[in-house]
């Protein structure tokens, strides 16, 4: 693919927001294989100064909790206000396969063909909290198309949810209400980390049930300390299938960007995100590139053999690992 088509007419494509090129964009930046990753990083060298000017938003909570059909609502709503979606809506990859669903677009069946929105299903291929390793990089490449409101979906609720965390600036939980003890299965560091809580499927029997949750979820909230931002966190309910409360996520979002505009968190956090994501990426290089030697694939297969034979410590046999390296 990087071969057949050059790198200039993948960024011209993207510049233009033809959606042909912003998919196989991602694609590349995808890709394991390393003359696709070469062809992926010449790209968002190009465009990356083109981005950074959308809203991002974070979308997690337990499955069956209705987070495509709460996007299809919602995302339908950002763009009757003016703005370009992108969905970046990752799916569980199998241990085992290695394979992925990829079957949102078939829920967001308004969302999917609408000319202001973009919608790419990605596996998570085992990453930390579901988001994919590269989700940043796409999206740099859908603020580079101009896309001005980005969603990442999650797959769901677990105890590393920070990865949607660091690459968003509004962190959304989506809660079923009337599923039991309403504060039970929600872990603490979540919610925390939640700048607004949205109950679901608020309507017909369960309506009550919702204002219940509501309630106590928003006592809850105040128990929290202050955060970072001096912003309290927002608890609204909502029927995505009836297009209720849809209005006022948007107009809770919307409260937030100008709190948080105003006291310059906005800013810093974007720039906190920065930092990590050169973190991460100076980590993630160092294991692929450690893992590439030979003569450590072949020290690892020859430890591996040792312990199978007898109890070996992994500190002191990594420690030797290291001493033959250097």
């Amino acid at each position: 693919m990087a071969k057949a088509i050059n790198n200039s007419e993948y960024v011209d494509g993207i510049l233009s927001s033809n959606i042909t090129y912003v998919s196989r964009a991602i694609t590349l930046v995808e890709s394991t294989k390393e003359e696709h990753q070469e062809a992926a990083q010449e790209i968002i060298n190009s465009v990356i100064q083109h981005s950074g000017n959308s809203f991002r938003l974070g979308i997690t909570g337990v499955p069956g909790v209705g987070k495509s059909t709460f996007i299809e609502s919602f995302g339908m709503e950002v763009i009757e206000r003016g703005h370009k979606l992108a969905v970046l809506a990752i799916d569980p990859s199998s241990q085992l396969s290695k394979g992925s669903i990829l079957g949102d677009k078939t829920r967001m069946e308004k969302l999917s063909v609408h000319p202001r929105a973009f919608i790419r299903p990605s596996p998570s291929s085992g990453s930390l909290g579901g988001v994919s390793r590269k989700t940043k990089e796409s999206m740099i490449i859908c603020e580079a198309a101009g896309y001005d409101y980005i969603f990442v979906e999650t797959v769901g609720v677990g105890q590393s949810e920070t990865a949607v965390h660091e690459v968003t600036d509004f962190f959304l939980l989506l809660i079923l209400a009337g599923a039991g003890d309403e504060l039970q299965g929600i872990k603490r560091g979540i919610m925390e980390m939640a700048d607004g809580l949205v109950i679901t499927k608020a309507d017909g029997s369960n309506t009550e049930k919702a204002k219940l949750a509501r309630a106590e979820y928003a006592r809850a909230m105040h128990l929290f300390p202050p955060t970072d931002s001096q912003w309290i966190p927002e608890v609204l309910t909502c029927s995505s299938t009836e297009n209720k409360g849809i209005r006022e996520v948007y107009d809770m979002i919307e409260k937030y960007k100008r709190h948080t505009t105003l006291n310059n968190y906005f800013q810093t956090k974007r720039n906190r995100q920065s930092r990590q994501w050169l973190h991460h990426t100076i980590h993630d290089t160092l294991i692929t590139n450690f893992y590439s030697k030979q003569i450590v694939r072949d020290e690892i297969q020859r430890i591996e053999k040792q312990m199978e034979l007898k109890p070996v410590n992994p500190y002191q046999v990594v420690r030797d690992l290291f001493k033959k390296l250097n």
